[in-house]
């Protein structure tokens, strides 16, 4: 083949005409020793807080120690893959996890990555938010003033829960914690249909932290199985995933929240469970050497846990004109976090840490749950500070002195059990808190629209269910709310849309009852 000198030239000329030079600059580090998770790299020395890094064998960590000769890294994926003298670069990037619509109805790691096997998701680079972004100021939230209807009787009559409100559900390990939010994402779906285009749908996000993999499947497969699914996201941190995954997924499903929040969305979030959560920031923070203080967690614990829930809020209807931030104001980010306590102390360090930053608390007994008072939900020890705001006038004005009655029942049951001469007062109050108490009972998954909780709630406070055998209360109700739905559904209607329960439909209520009594055995 012949080379002609001057055709090289023109290729020549023309490569060096068109070539334009341009220079990238990356910071990359060395990693000096790595175990149990963590890695030091030296030679980042232009790295941020929190900033991702990639290691070699795919394997992503985030910069969290940033040290005068050495960047302290916590690894998310398998540390095998990691080995001293690998090269580490920077991404320039806070670690973002992706939002939006596209994940509903999904199941996604603590990084955003889908993991139940549906294929990717349709999210563009716009979709993807920082983990750790500032709560709402003083002047962007308005009041709780909006119920969060739960479904759960004992819950919406004496300890409500209003949207934008942070309600603490505290308790020992099998008494419930769980089973309680499930109810509560179920019962979203009477907000508007189970459609999550539907603006006043409110959505909801079940973060779960250290949770063994079948109780999330199990979980998953009951919201599938009842249509809550569409409008759910489920961020799972197992506890077979890193303990920085555990820690880092409830920062993750909050930004998720956040981004419907901002966007003019009512949206529901569950943290279960925060004592989980704690012990694995402690493990991490150890393992870089952080000082530990009281029961070995580090000093900045009540950091992690207030920069958290300090994110939920109601926005205010103008919060776009204060901070562009947000696109449209109104919206709510309400959140249930679960503490595990050992023995039914509520004074260690972790519960006592989140019952100061939360707004109220629900507190589950074992002692009551073990008796069959499921709910096992304590009215005396637990409380909302929002209270009577977030109620319906209609539940508000029904349930009024069904607290001060159930109090007056427990004290007079340890009384009642040392004598057998009682007065008739005291005989009325017993045989009255018996039955509320029966009435507050409820099973598992079948959250109760409010104006069905009306109904049977004002058949237990007005005295007309005092004559009824107390182990025939539930029999009383399945078959009143039944008779109620059939012969008076505008009743229910009527509740439901304005929320007070009228003398006429109080006069109707009376003659149903009378008419049910005698369907009752016993």
């Amino acid at each position: 083949m012949d080379l002609r000198p001057a055709e090289v030239t023109s290729i020549l000329e023309k490569e060096i005409a068109s070539y334009q030079g341009g220079r990238d600059m990356q910071s990359v580090g060395t990693v000096l020793t790595v175990g149990d998770g963590v890695a030091r790299v030296w030679g980042l020395d232009d790295c941020m807080m929190n900033e991702l890094l990639e290691f070699g064998g795919g394997v992503r960590g985030i910069a969290l120690n940033l040290e005068e000769d050495n960047v302290g890294c916590v690894l998310l994926g398998d540390s095998a893959k990691v080995k001293e003298g690998d090269q580490v670069k920077t991404t320039g990037r806070i670690i973002s996890v992706p939002t939006g619509p596209a994940l509903l109805g999904r199941v996604v790691n603590a990084l955003g990555d889908p993991i139940d096997g549906r294929g990717p998701l349709a999210v563009t680079e716009a979709d993807y938010l920082p983990i750790d972004q500032p709560a709402p100021s003083v002047v962007e939230r308005q009041g709780v003033d909006t119920p969060m209807q739960t479904g759960i009787k004992s819950i919406d009559a004496m300890i409500p829960i209003g949207r934008g409100q942070r309600e603490l559900i505290i308790g020992d390990r099998q008494t419930g914690k769980t089973a309680l939010l499930i109810d509560s994402i179920i019962s979203q779906k009477t907000t508007g249909g189970g459609d999550p285009n539907n603006p006043d749908q409110v959505l909801c996000i079940y973060v779960a932290m250290g949770q063994k993999q079948s109780t999330v499947v199990d979980l998953v497969q009951r919201l599938t199985a009842v249509g809550a699914m569409e409008y759910t996201i489920v961020v799972s941190a197992s506890a077979i995933d890193e303990a920085s995954m555990q820690y880092l997924a409830a920062y993750a499903g909050c930004s998720m929240g956040e981004r419907f929040r901002d966007e003019g969305r009512d949206v529901l979030i569950v943290y279960d469970d925060l004592y989980k959560q704690a012990l694995a920031y402690r493990q991490v923070m150890l393992l870089l050497r952080r000082p530990p203080g009281r029961e070995a967690f580090p000093g900045d614990v009540f950091n992690l846990h207030s920069r958290l829930l300090e994110r939920a809020a109601r926005l205010a209807d103008n919060a776009p004109e204060i901070n562009p931030r947000y696109k449209k104001g109104g919206g709510s980010l309400t959140a249930l976090p679960v503490v595990e306590t050992q023995e039914n102390d509520v004074s260690a360090y972790i519960p006592t840490n989140v019952i100061s930053i939360t707004d109220g608390q629900i507190f589950l007994e074992s002692s009551l749950f073990n008796a069959g008072i499921r709910p096992a939900v304590n009215a005396g020890i637990s409380v909302s500070r929002v209270g009577g705001a977030a109620q319906t006038k209609g539940m508000k004005k029904i349930a009024g002195g069904m607290r001060l009655d159930l109090a007056q029942y427990r004290e007079l049951q340890a009384f009642a059990q040392f004598g057998s001469d009682l007065d008739k007062a005291t005989q009325r109050t017993l045989a009255r808190g018996e039955r509320l108490t029966e009435i507050l009972k409820q099973d598992q998954y079948v959250p109760m629209p409010f104006q069905d909780q009306i109904m049977i709630i004002y058949a237990g406070t007005c005295g007309a269910l005092d004559d009824v055998a107390t182990k025939s209360i539930r029999e009383f109700e399945k078959i009143f709310l039944q008779h109620m739905a059939d012969s008076h559904p505008e009743i229910g209607e009527g509740i439901r849309t304005s929320g007070v329960l009228s003398d006429e439909a109080k006069v109707t209520i009376d003659q149903a009852i009378a008419a049910v009594k005698p369907q009752v055995t016993g």
